[in-house]
């Protein structure tokens, strides 16, 4: 007979608050199998985990059931509890009578029976559970980043540091991301590139750092240390070995009518061109689609005065497959489309421009070399109109039902600088209401207000339309229930801050879990908030929620140690709990493959004795080091070949039998 041990936490008053705790173990008691029951305030404690240790070894169980909180918060605790204590681990069990009964009940009767039936089916599944055993894979001591702004550029750098080999992967053809198109960065004022370039020479010089630019992840596969990449690296039309950088190119090429990506459209670029002065890797890059040589087969100018013999018309994308034990996210963010915002006149008036435009705009090595003027006809602008909010924390389709969470901050630090180059012009802030959640940011916005003179206005702007040369801002004061008409010769507009466009592609790739906003998802979002669900996958920056510069730097470092901790180890422990096919059963339909989300079931022909003879059948295999044991094969197995170890079908059972007695 097996012996069970059961043990019921109090939670403090989260479990013993609702459920009568010292009705559970006595009726506990009385259930075949077992021969020890206690309860205490705190199983998760020093003192709790000792007492499970102490009666596996005293009472020699052969399985111990936890009445404790859901086990995502500490099976893996009770687990190690009962490996100390020379007991399998993959014998224990967790009735979750937290979140699954004490936080959804009012009624202490109804929520202690409950507890009862959820302790007696956990009980009906340990009695047959059997001893499981991890195996053991190499670590791979590379890593990938996808990504290259600052969060990238942090988690490379912090990852190298440690001895490790990185590989940067970028979409466009320069690192530095959307904090190299800053001017002034908040709450010091620093020179954005001032801060920037220096990590971007330490990527560039780094021997453990490799930068693959204009470049994408095509496709991963495989499991936590041990991914397969394959990275398509995108024709520049243009050695890198031997581009210097000297843009001579640029000064000759004749079609000079792209809108400049980097400057926001704000102006045009050359087809080859390299977006920014800092860039890195500091090479031209030809665009196909502006090109005159590879559209018409005419011009190839640049090709004639590149004296380094670096244009090569020829060169086509190049697929590139690595292996790496871990995968940093960094894919950052955009800001969203502003079409659907007709009233605010972004489509119609040239000088409502976004406040990443503006960036531009101010920023010395911008389209107006830092001159702020109109868009429009050149101008200085005299009065000023900053609109917060513009498609956060909305209702409607278009908008984003979160807080941006820069916004307010950014919007501030435009205001002073404005004011503080041209103290005669009228500045005024329209707001929903001012967060500023981080060190000296309160102290910054009141700089803004008390030092500055920068009207702030806590009220919505209804409408923007150009009328005689300006652009009259209709608007609401709910301060003073007043309706306000500025006539402005600029109005910058707070967009809200959305994933990058490729962030769901990558996150299917990966199969990281995402939310609805197409932010990747935290495994845990106090404990765990820099790693993925999916093992060996982690998170830095706006990927994982909007942020500013110093969180994401934070970020950055925090999921590079964890890539650290990861890539130090020489092997790691698979996960046991793995699916488990019956050769018999199967008939070789493949519904398991197709819905297998790691790619961890392949099919063979293998021989069968049957009535004597023998017997060629398609039978599914499956890789354990691959599979995550999720289930979804069980669940596709249409002939119920597929099992579970440690949640086989008998088991399930005795659950369901255990809670209908």
């Amino acid at each position: 007979m097996k012996k069970i041990g059961v043990f019921v936490c109090w939670c403090g008053t989260n479990i013993a608050a609702t459920v009568d705790v010292k009705a559970v173990v006595d009726a506990i008691k009385r259930e075949p199998n077992v021969v020890f029951c206690e309860d205490y305030q705190y199983m998760c404690s020093e003192i709790g985990q000792n007492k499970i240790i102490n009666a596996i070894k005293d009472c020699k169980l052969d399985g111990v059931v936890m009445c404790t909180c859901s086990p995502r918060m500490h099976e893996a605790t009770f687990r190690k509890a009962a490996e100390k204590a020379g007991l399998n681990p993959y014998l224990v069990e967790v009735a979750n009578i937290r979140e699954q009964c004490s936080w959804i009940h009012k009624d202490i009767k109804e929520a202690t029976e409950k507890a009862i039936v959820l302790a007696r089916t956990a009980i009906a599944k340990v009695l047959l559970n059997a001893p499981l055993y991890a195996g053991e894979t190499p670590v791979i001591k590379r890593a990938l980043v996808i990504g290259g702004g600052i969060a990238g550029i942090q988690s490379a750098l912090d990852i190298a540091d440690a001895g490790f080999e990185v590989d940067i992967v970028e979409k466009k053809p320069s690192i530095g991301g959307k904090m190299s198109q800053l001017d002034k960065t908040f709450p010091t004022l620093d020179c954005s590139a001032c801060i920037l370039t220096p990590k971007m020479v330490d990527v560039s010089a780094s021997d453990k750092i490799n930068i693959f630019a204009y470049s994408e992840v095509e496709e991963v596969k495989g499991f936590v240390g041990n991914f397969h990449a394959k990275i398509r690296k995108k024709a520049r039309y243009v050695d890198t070995t031997k581009c210097t950088g000297c843009k001579a190119c640029m000064e000759k090429c004749p079609s000079r009518k792209t809108p400049n990506e980097f400057n926001q459209g704000l102006n045009n670029r050359t087809a080859i061109y390299i977006p920014f002065a800092q860039a890195v890797p500091n090479v031209a890059t030809i665009d196909p689609e502006a090109c005159l040589k590879l559209k018409t087969d005419k011009c190839g100018l640049c090709s004639k005065i590149c004296s380094a013999g670096a244009i090569d018309y020829e060169q086509k994308d190049e697929i590139v497959e690595r292996e790496y034990g871990a995968i940093v996210v960094a894919t950052g963010y955009n800001v969203i489309n502003l079409d659907h915002f007709n009233e605010l006149g972004y489509s119609d008036c040239k000088d409502v421009i976004t406040s990443l435009e503006f960036e531009r705009l101010t920023n010395a090595a911008g389209p107006t070399a830092g001159h702020l003027v109109c868009p429009s006809d050149g101008r200085e602008p005299k009065t000023i109109v900053f609109v917060q909010c513009v498609g956060s924390r909305g209702l409607r389709p278009c908008d984003k039902p979160y807080c941006s969470k820069i916004c307010c901050m950014y919007t501030a630090k435009h205001a002073m600088l404005l004011r503080e180059k041209h103290p005669e012009t009228d500045v005024y802030v329209f707001y929903i209401d001012v967060r500023t959640p981080g060190k000296n940011y309160d102290e910054f916005y009141r700089r803004a207000v008390e030092q500055y003179g920068v009207h702030y206005i806590k009220g919505q702007v209804g409408k923007v339309v150009e009328k005689d040369g300006h652009l009259e801002v209709q608007a609401s004061d709910l301060l003073t229930n007043e309706q306000l008409h500025i006539n402005a010769d600029l109005v910058v507009l707070a967009a809200a801050i959305q994933p990058d466009d490729t962030a769901r592609k990558i996150g299917t790739m990966l199969t990281a879990s995402m939310d609805t906003n197409d932010f990747f998802t935290e495994a845990h979002a106090k404990l765990r908030p820099v790693e993925s669900p999916t093992a060996g996958i982690f998170l830095s920056g706006v990927c994982q929620g909007p942020k500013d510069i110093p969180e994401t730097v934070a970020q950055a470092g925090a999921a590079a140690v964890k890539v650290i901790g990861l890539l130090s180890k020489d092997k790691l422990k698979g996960n046991p709990c793995v699916a488990i096919p019956n050769e018999n059963m199967c008939n070789g339909c493949s519904l398991c493959a197709t819905v297998c989300p790691y790619g961890a079931i392949t099919y063979v022909d293998k021989e069968f004795r049957v009535m004597g003879k023998t017997v060629v059948r398609r039978v599914s295999q499956v890789n354990e080091a691959i599979c995550q044991g999720c289930g979804a094969c069980t669940v596709a197995c249409m002939s119920g070949a597929m099992d579970l170890k440690g949640f086989d079908n008998k088991s399930i059972m005795a659950e369901v039998e255990a809670i209908c007695k």
